[in-house]
């Protein structure tokens, strides 16, 4: 070894082995979670495996075209789809209390689901020697089949806008010029205030 270097101190005893993480348990767990599926399924039998989810939107500019399965729905969709918060958890419906419908679109999609799941439903009674107004009648439940996956499946839905020749109006007007104009009146709403107020004062002045 030639210079002033510096002296090797390479740490080599570092028992990795004890720290590395391993997955060799995947094939048995991915067999336990379709018995379990299966077992689930049976149980609650004629009930569907899978919950009534609504049609929300992803966030971000990026993804917002994209429909998806939400957690649960709004109590205005139950309102509006008369379907009571109590009721609604009976009978596969998930309730999310802090989701916002932002647009009536999401509003109206989600009550027709509602509308629609309500439809099909049928309602065994408690008692079959007493059965509840709600409840559906004999020869429906006799006929009842079991749900399996998805309730009702979300589907994208894409609008394709026909290609047109572009009018002498829409070439007239520049979108990056009204961007900018948009812009620079959003910023300078205040300033252009305090001129206001201040050109206001001056006039009340020169009237005395």
């Amino acid at each position: 070894m030639k210079h002033n270097n510096r002296i090797p101190n390479v740490h080599y005893h570092k028992d990795w082995q004890l720290h590395v993480k391993t997955w060799f348990d995947q094939p048995g767990r991915k067999k336990r979670r379709r018995l379990n599926r299966i077992n689930k399924a049976a149980r609650i039998a004629p009930r569907p495996v899978e919950l009534l989810r609504p049609a929300v939107r992803c966030p971000t500019l990026k993804y917002n075209t994209k429909l998806r399965a939400g957690r649960g729905f709004t109590l205005d969709e139950l309102k509006e789809a008369g379907i009571r918060r109590k009721e609604a958890l009976t009978i596969g419906i998930p309730v999310d209390h802090r989701r916002k419908n932002r647009s009536v679109e999401s509003l109206q999609l989600n009550v027709q689901r509602l509308k629609t799941y309500k439809s099909k439903l049928i309602i065994f009674p408690k008692n079959a020697k007493k059965p509840k107004k709600a409840d559906s009648a004999p020869a429906e439940t006799a006929n009842a089949t079991q749900q399996k996956g998805a309730v009702l499946p979300i589907k994208q839905t894409w609008t394709r806008e026909k290609a047109r020749p572009i009018t002498d109006e829409e070439k007239a007007v520049s979108a990056y010029a009204v961007l900018r104009k948009a812009r620079s009146d959003a910023r300078l709403v205040g300033v252009r205030e305090v001129r206001r107020k201040a050109k206001e004062e001056e006039e009340a002045t020169k009237k005395k």
